[in-house]
């Protein structure tokens, strides 16, 4: 390992908003893959979606991946809620770092969403209907892919870095 840390979860589960935290914390670097795509795209995820299709993001996820492998060091790594879901990327995730998985339970999860409008794979549709059926097909992929599983329901966020620094043993 290269004393990273990198957190997996559900959308809206915190990972952007800890990881920059628990940066600062413990003075690592961050990065959020979202962000850096966006970079890369020149667009939104949501506008890439429409465009490429999410095959090719998914592509591109691993392609990032793979290039983040032999540069990140001392770094928090926050993800897309659907990196983890494939093998190739969550293996390389678990090579990366420490993977933590940021489990929010699922009234949480839509408390947390209600209004978002950015998040393609919830356009459309009942969000509650939505959120349920996604979570239910990647809570055992996102609890196969990480070393630790974090609840974080009604934690504050000092409570949640503690834990992180506890299992990763930083």
């Amino acid at each position: 390992m290269k004393n990273n840390i990198v957190l997996i979860g559900f959308m809206g589960s915190g990972k952007t908003s800890v990881g920059g935290k628990l940066s600062r914390a413990l003075h690592y670097n961050f990065l959020d893959t979202d962000q850096l795509l966006e970079e890369e795209f020149g667009c939104t995820i949501g506008e890439f979606f429409e465009k490429e299709g999410e095959t090719e993001f998914r592509r591109r996820e691993t392609m990032l991946l793979s290039d983040l492998l032999e540069k990140l060091t001392r770094t928090v790594l926050a993800t897309g809620g659907g990196m983890p879901l494939f093998s190739r990327n969550a293996e390389l995730l678990r090579e990366i770092g420490t993977v933590i998985y940021l489990k929010a339970s699922e009234e949480e999860t839509i408390k947390r969403l209600s209004g978002d409008t950015t998040r393609p794979l919830l356009a459309g549709g009942d969000l509650k209907e939505r959120v349920h059926c996604l979570l239910k097909e990647r809570m055992p992929l996102y609890g196969a892919a990480a070393h630790y599983m974090l609840e974080t329901d009604g934690k504050s966020f000092y409570e949640i870095i503690k834990e992180i620094e506890q299992v990763a043993l930083i």
